[in-house]
This record gives C-alpha cells, structure tokens and sequence, in this order.
C-alpha cells in the first residue's frame, strides 16, 4: 500500500475526529456547570416572624417563600446561629381536631409560593430565647438547588 495514500486518509480523518472531539469537550463542560437541563428555581424570602415565645420549650417561626423559576425546589433545612433545635411542621386537622405532624422537607413549586403559617407549615424552635418585640433573628433557609438563603425573623406576638 502507498505510504502516501495512508497519510492522507489519516489527516482526513483528522479534522472530523478532532471536531467530535472538541464538541464534547464542550458539551461536557456546558452540563458540568450545570446550565443544561431544566431551568434553575429561583427563590426569594420574605415576611420573616418568629412568635415570642408563650412557654420556655418552643415557639414558631414562618417565611413567605417565592419561586419565580420554572423548576421547583426543596426547603431542606432552617438553621440559626442565635437558636437551637428547629424542624418543620404541619398542622393536620381531622375530626375537628388540630395537632402539629413532624415534615422532613417542603416543597417550593416552580411559579408558586409558600406562605408559613400557624394554620399550614412552620419552622418549629425548640428551647427558644427570651423576645421582645422586633427583634430580629437571623435564619438561614437551605435550598436543595438554591442553596442557603440568609433571612432576618422579627419577633412578634402570637398571632391566631
């Protein structure tokens, strides 16, 4: 076989080979940084209140959570530097009778919005500091995509 003709077919094959290459170099890249796929949620925070608390062993907090984005997203946790133990909650009325049911998580619909309540879900704080009120709590709300969200809670009274 010519030598020449071997060479030939080679760099021929060069330039699709180094184009498909190239391509999903890129494509890798594009999805790595995580632009591909569904649009992010985007999530904002606001109407933050913590109850002063009626008994030393807990009160509530709650938040009015938007999405604006075209994904949803998942409130996973609610931490604070001046607070101990919080979690979530949900009140389930059956009977006529009300109780408060332990949520691991709460989801924020793409276009939606979660309004906390004492009536729906709120953030529940175990061993509470002493309130007056306005003042302010600083909560940190993480998001599985949207990540930490720093918010300030105003103290309140209770409010039914």
């Amino acid at each position: 076989m010519n030598s020449r003709l071997t060479g030939g077919a080679v760099r021929a094959a060069l330039v699709p080979l180094g184009t498909c290459v190239a391509a999903l170099l890129l494509l890798t890249a594009y999805t790595a940084t995580g632009a591909a796929g569904d649009p992010p949620p985007r999530i904002s925070v606001s109407n933050g209140r913590i109850f002063m608390p009626s008994n030393p062993q807990s009160t509530a907090a709650f938040f009015d959570i938007s999405n604006t984005g075209a994904a949803e997203d998942v409130l996973e946790s609610v931490s604070s530097p001046e607070l101990g133990i919080t979690m979530f909650n949900r009140r389930v009325t059956k009977d006529g009778a009300g109780r408060m049911e332990s949520l691991n998580t709460i989801r924020i619909p793409a276009g939606g919005v979660v309004r906390m309540s004492p009536y729906s879900v709120d953030v529940m704080i175990y061993d509470p500091p002493k309130l007056k009120p306005g003042d302010k709590v600083p909560f940190d709300l993480w998001f599985r995509y949207s990540g930490r969200v720093r918010v300030d809670a105003v103290a309140t009274p209770p409010q039914w």
